[in-house]
């Protein structure tokens, strides 16, 4: 499949085309996103398949088991299609307990850019998020230092793009005064609403609003809401929550996840599911 032909195309970022169904390789580590996977070579199936089935925007981390998607993203598909887009994230590591504690020095940014671009096989990465708030939702605070140290190993020729992950919107604006932001990955889905205004005011600005946890924070009740869309129109909840973020506005940008060769396609199936209008009125008022 060619990456124009997959829901919803490609979305430009910069100078990249980006589909925007995409994959997220964090699944591809051990639980908890540590350590190695248990079965290697099906991790690297499902990045060829990826390949195969027209997906051109990878998005991944080193700090991912530690080191353990990046490895195995570069053993699947190194040496890359000119046109696969890699978009990685740094401002956090892992310690021995599997915890995810920060690490946004200048350094630290520094050190986890080479990191990336020894692990993927890379002269320059092709978008570097840096990661700013926790897991779920933003730190308030200036991101200056951290950002403009990204910004020095972009003007260096080590990274073609910036983008940010757990920010609000004061913090992009403060990012766009410093260097480019072509896009902000945050948790955002059907439930979490929260960035419904910095959904839109990225689009007006032309940058890409990526989501991740598509089904993430959801109460019982809202649950219930989504399974029962889902029932009736003979779909899973899952991909009812794709779809449904794919039409949310151009600009968004799907990372879905999976270790499974067979959950891959039916991610991918399931952004090309048209909505009917009373299915999405439903879907709105969960988040309402």
């Amino acid at each position: 499949m060619a990456p124009h032909d997959l829901p919803g195309g490609v979305y430009r970022v910069g100078d990249l085309d980006l589909t925007r169904v995409g994959y997220g390789a964090m699944q591809l580590a051990g639980p908890g996103v540590f350590g190695p996977p248990e079965d290697r070579d099906a991790a690297v199936a499902v990045l060829r398949t990826a390949v195969d089935l027209g997906i051109r925007h990878i998005d991944t981390a080193d700090f991912y088991g530690p080191h353990v998607t990046n490895e195995i993203i570069r053993e699947a598909l190194h040496p890359y299609p000119d046109d696969l887009h890699v978009v990685t994230k740094v401002g956090a590591r892992r310690d021995e307990r599997g915890g995810w504690p920060h690490a946004r020095t200048p350094d630290e940014l520094r050190d986890q850019v080479h990191d990336n671009l020894r692990r993927l096989g890379l002269d320059v990465l092709d978008v570097v998020n840096l990661r700013v708030g926790g897991l779920e939702a933003p730190e308030p605070g200036s991101i200056a230092e951290q950002f403009g140290a990204l910004a020095e190993l972009r003007e260096q020729g080590l990274i073609r793009h910036l983008g940010l992950s757990t920010v609000n919107a004061e913090q992009l604006a403060e990012a766009r005064g410093i260097a480019p932001v072509v896009c902000v990955q945050n948790l955002y889905n059907i439930a979490r609403r929260e960035d419904d205004a910095l959904v839109d005011l990225t689009a007006r600005q032309g940058i890409a609003y990526v989501p991740y946890f598509p089904l993430g924070g959801f109460t019982p009740l809202q649950s219930d809401a989504l399974g029962a869309v889902a029932e009736r129109l003979g779909r899973t909840p899952m991909a009812v929550a794709l779809a449904w973020l794919l039409r949310r506005s151009p600009n968004v940008l799907l990372i879905p996840g999976t270790s499974s060769v067979e959950h891959l396609r039916e991610n991918v199936a399931a952004a090309a599911l048209d909505l009917p209008a009373d299915a999405v009125a439903e879907l709105d008022a969960i988040g309402g």
